[in-house]
Parts: C-alpha cells; sequence; structure tokens
C-alpha cells in the first residue's frame, strides 16, 4: 500500500524571544574566524542557517560554518577547533534535530546566545512508514525492536520522525526567518532598523517563490515523486505533492528489497517518470531503482550546501533550479 502525505497540523513551537539574544553575521562560505571585535559573531550549523544570518545580517555581522560546502550535514563531527569557536561566538545558530552532534555542542557550550530555528516554526511528522520500516533480513527483529518500544512507552515517530528540513518550504522558511530577524534586533538595538529591513526584504523574496511555486506546480499530470532520502516532506505538503523516499530520512540508509519493488510499484501505478538523487549523497541507489523500472534520473537538491555541482549560487537559485525538475518531472504544464 502506497504511502500519501496528509496535513497533520502542529502547534508552533515557542519563539526565540525567551532566549538572552546576541549577535549574528553575514555569511562566508569560508573558515572566518569566530570572535571578531567588529562584528557579532555566528557560529551557523550549515548553509540553510548561514543564508538566513547573511541576508538578515548583512554588513554587521560575521558568519562561520560548522558544515564545509560539499560536507554532508548529516554526517558532521565536530572538531576540537570548532568547539573552540563556539566558545568565543556571540551566538549559535542551528536547526535542533538535524544534526545530533551540533545540538550537543552547543547545548554544553557557554555561548551567550543559542537560536534554534526548530523553535521558530513547527516541525511535522513525515517520516515513510515503508522507506524507515522494511528491512529484508531484519525484518522479525525489527518488529521485535518495536514492540519493545511501544511497550515502554516509546513514540518512535515522534522522536526520529519529525522532519527538520524545513528550510525547503519557502512559507516555514519565511517564519524562522522572521524569528531570527527579531533575534538580531533584540541583540543588536543598534542596528535594529537595519536589521527589521532586511528581514523584511528576505520574507518578500521568500513569499514570492512560495508564489513561484505554487502557480508552477498547479497544473501537472501526477503529484507523486520519489527521491533517495525524505528531505522534502514540508515542501511536498506545502503543495499537495507526494513524496515516495527511497531511504527514509536517513540519506546513508540502504532500502530493502521489499521497498525497492515497491517503488516500482508505485511509479507504474502513478505515472512516475523521474527518480531524484541529490548531490551530496550517492546516486547509486537512485539510478539502479531508475534503470530497473525505465525511468530518468534527476537532481532534486535539499539545499544543505552550496558547491561547484549545484544548480545556482544561492538558496534562490537552487530553489528556482528544483523548481524547473519538479515541473519536468510531474508533467506540469
Amino acid at each position: 500500500m502506497n504511502v500519501r502525505r496528509h496535513h497533520i497540523s502542529a502547534a508552533a513551537l515557542a519563539a526565540v524571544t525567551a532566549l538572552g539574544l546576541g549577535t549574528l553575521t553575514a555569511c562566508s562560505s569560508d573558515s572566518a574566524a569566530a570572535g571578531s571585535t567588529d562584528t557579532f559573531d555566528v557560529v551557523a550549523s550549515f548553509y540553510p542557517m548561514a543564508f538566513l544570518a547573511e541576508q538578515i545580517g548583512g554588513e554587521h555581522v560575521s558568519v562561520t560554518s560548522l558544515t564545509e560546502p560539499g560536507q554532508e550535514p548529516h554526517d558532521l563531527e565536530i572538531s576540537a577547533k570548532q568547539t573552540a569557536q563556539l566558545e568565543e561566538s556571540d551566538a549559535a545558530l542551528f536547526l535542533k534535530g538535524l544534526q545530533p552532534t551540533v545540538d550537543e555542542a552547543i547545548g554544553q557550550s557557554g555561548v551567550k546566545t543559542k537560536i534554534d530555528a526548530a523553535g521558530l516554526t513547527s516541525l511535522e511528522s513525515h517520516a515513510d512508514e515503508h522507506a524507515e520500516e522494511h528491512a529484508d533480513e531484519h525484518a522479525e527483529e525489527h518488529a521485535e525492536e518495536h514492540a519493545a518500544e511501544e511497550e515502554h512507552g516509546h513514540d518512535h515517530e515522534h522522536e526520529e520522525g519529525q522532519d527538520p528540513h524545513v528550510w525547503l518550504d519557502p512559507v516555514k522558511y519565511a517564519e524562522v526567518a522572521e524569528g531570527v530577524g527579531k533575534a538580531f534586533q533584540k541583540a543588536d538595538p543598534d542596528h535594529a532598523a537595519d536589521y527589521k529591513k532586511n528581514t523584511e526584504a528576505l520574507v518578500g523574496k521568500l513569499n514570492t517563490l512560495d508564489k513561484t511555486f505554487e502557480t508552477g506546480l498547479a497544473n501537472r499530470g501526477t503529484d507523486v515523486f520519489i527521491t533517495t532520502h525524505a528531505a522534502f516532506g514540508h515542501l511536498a505538503e506545502r503543495y499537495g505533492l507526494t513524496e515516495e523516499s527511497i531511504s527514509g530520512l536517513d540519506p546513508e540508509s540502504e532500502p530493502s528489497g521489499a521497498r525497492v519493488k515497491e517503488l516500482q510499484q508505485t511509479a507504474k501505478a502513478d505515472g512516475v517518470t523521474t527518480v531524484f538523487y541529490e548531490t551530496l549523497v550517492s546516486d547509486r541507489t537512485a539510478k539502479t531503482l531508475a534503470a530497473d523500472t525505465g525511468l530518468r534520473t534527476d537532481v532534486l537538491d535539499p539545499v544543505e550546501g552550496i558547491t561547484d555541482d549545484s544548480r545556482g549560487d544561492d538558496y534562490f537559485q537552487v530553489m528556482e533550479a528544483n523548481l524547473k525538475a519538479l515541473q519536468t518531472a510531474l508533467g506540469a504544464t
């Protein structure tokens, strides 16, 4: 049975106004040293957070990203140097739930201002039951473990199923931007007017991007698309699409034979034309599935980092390329 996404209303998490907020910076993809005395120094966990700091902070902030361009964010391990950078910074901007080692390092650090982007919008559960739970050789073992979790009161989907990829939904990303903008204004009131102006400009661009996606996907031949891992649940829900992932929320996990067979059946039943992969993760599984089912492959970029292989130089350009790829795959006219 195919999994379909349904809207799951979730209460917005606590806003960042309860935090004591410090200052942040203009994004640089290099390893600019934290601890500058001339600007507010922000350590950002990965590209979407650094991009927000750059756009909102402008010339008043200086950003160091913990995740280097081309590095898979989920795999990040914090180095001693990065831990030192955290201690010397004025603020840390991160998205709790995406990078466990970052969550731990920031939680244990003495950085004055800790801004969790996940607390500025609502996270919802888009975990694909089939992609997450199928296992060829260990199905019985998995069932026993799952039963044990239920017996002890563990809610597996609540702990692991919340989708942190909120930046791929322009509306949710705008909500995060508004929260970060308020944080900047409170942290550095001398530049509050600039932060407010920059935030309004960024939110305006994100609202325009939302309308562009809505219009561009309005007339389509199918709602279903297949991706390597479940990064696009928020985007799919926003525009009424159905994401079928090969590997679930973990981009490195291997799909079971049963999951591959199910995706082959889904592709035929729903008129799927394309299997999407991403530049920071191996495309082997996607290309194998596509070859077995006679489908095309293409890139759908989760915008977790900008590299020479990215179809654009920043968030907006890559998202516009994603829209074009989806339009082609879904038969949008």
